[in-house]
């Protein structure tokens, strides 16, 4: 039987809402569906002494038609859906907060884990391009970030746990349910088109679980969504390329940010562990494994353009002497301040020079459009500001009072 968790908050604006979400009431006895494979789900079946089949009749109600009250579930026998309302729940992580944004961005808060739990975001940006209306949705891996990137909010808040698959597919399924509430059972229709595994964390460091919900993803029973719009981001842990180049087809991009190992080192501090000669090679053996209509066709590299710290044209020239032998797409993005962030935008005349260097050069390079600024869209903002549950951020936030009380005194 459905129920509906609330969760109330004071002094929410209108687009910061208190949400009702459809879950199963948790038990600790229930065994949680939403986060299993078809594999895992047809041995499931199986033990129950039910045909394998079943599986697949399952997915497609909790996947497909966002159901999550085992009695509507009409091409399954009143006895197993008897059983299954015993001993099972389809239960996707908690909505604190939604935010809307007038540019049609939406943001999620979910709370993970028992009790107070811990927060995590997902945010979905709306475009058009050639294929039409595109819904792509950045997701989480990871409840904060154990890499501390010196200019990402979520790094600052430190690292507490990797998410479940449950918890990690839960939010392309609360995504898609956020677009027919109200739209009868029937007639709804899967409405995300693209996801990106970029939000909070570092994927590759949560690899299984991470791997099990892109197989979700591109499973037919389930979202059935083309190996080229599922898009893998990583910092750079090179083993764990190689392993997911001979396990998945999807496209992979990298957070690169810097055109050698010196600035690197400083703004992605897992650059020491795996120079750019090592991410690059990776990269290149990743897109050399063939695979059939294969995602692997380029890597798209992502650059976040900080003033005065890798927009300079010799940095330009650098990324270019780098990426020559490498087939990928340059997205260059503006930086996204946070409170006591140590860094500033790149002004957008420098952006645009930056790109057309790049683009002279023959490269595809795209200047990502700022959306969702209304509604902190930008990876960590808003969890940043509810909760932080490590000293990192408190640490941090002293250091650069610290630096800025120096510069004050030395000017």
């Amino acid at each position: 039987m459905s129920s509906v968790a609330v969760v109330s908050s004071e002094n929410m604006d209108e687009k910061q809402q208190s949400v009702s979400t459809p879950v199963v009431q948790a038990t600790h006895t229930k065994v949680n569906l939403l986060g299993m494979s078809r594999t895992e789900l047809e041995k499931f079946f199986e033990d129950l002494g039910e045909k394998k089949f079943r599986a697949g009749q399952v997915m497609k109600w909790i996947h497909q038609y966002f159901v999550t009250d085992f009695a509507e579930m009409s091409n399954i026998s009143g006895k197993l859906r008897e059983k299954l309302e015993k001993i099972c729940e389809i239960k996707a992580p908690e909505v604190v907060h939604r935010n809307y944004s007038k540019d049609g961005t939406r943001k999620w808060v979910f709370r993970v884990g028992d009790g107070e739990g811990s927060l995590v975001e997902t945010v979905l940006i709306p475009a058009e391009d050639k294929t039409g209306a595109r819904k792509t949705l950045c997701i989480s891996s990871q409840v904060g970030c154990a890499l501390d990137c010196s200019f990402c909010s979520t790094g600052k808040q430190g690292f507490q746990r990797d998410l479940t698959p449950a918890e990690i597919i839960g939010q392309l399924w609360m995504a898609n349910y956020s677009y027919m509430e109200d739209v009868p059972v029937a007639e709804r229709e899967r409405t995300v088109t693209n996801v990106v595994m970029m939000g909070m964390g570092e994927p590759l460091l949560n690899y299984d679980a991470v791997l099990s919900s892109m197989q979700l993803m591109l499973d037919d029973f389930a979202y059935g969504m083309s190996k080229r719009r599922v898009t893998l981001s990583t910092s750079g842990v090179v083993p764990k390329i190689d392993q997911l180049a001979q396990d998945i087809d999807v496209a992979l991009a990298i957070s690169l940010h810097a055109p050698n190992d010196e600035l690197r080192n400083e703004l992605v501090p897992i650059n020491k562990k795996y120079p750019l000669q090592q991410l690059i090679a990776a990269c290149q053996r990743y897109l050399a494994k063939d695979g059939n209509e294969s995602a692997r066709r380029h890597v798209t590299i992502e650059y976040v353009m900080l003033d005065g710290v890798n927009d300079q044209p010799e940095h330009a020239q650098q990324l270019l002497k780098l990426l020559k032998n490498l087939p990928s797409k340059i997205n260059l993005i503006p930086f996204n301040p946070f409170p006591h962030a140590p860094y500033g935008r790149s002004s957008r005349n420098r952006i645009i020079a930056f790109q057309k260097t790049l683009s002279d050069a023959g490269f595809v390079c795209t200047i990502r459009q700022t959306r969702g600024d209304d509604i902190d869209a930008a990876c960590g903002q808003l969890v940043g500001q509810v909760a932080d549950r490590t000293r990192r951020a408190e640490q941090w936030k002293k250091k650069v009072a610290q630096q800025q009380e120096i510069l004050r005194t030395q000017g």
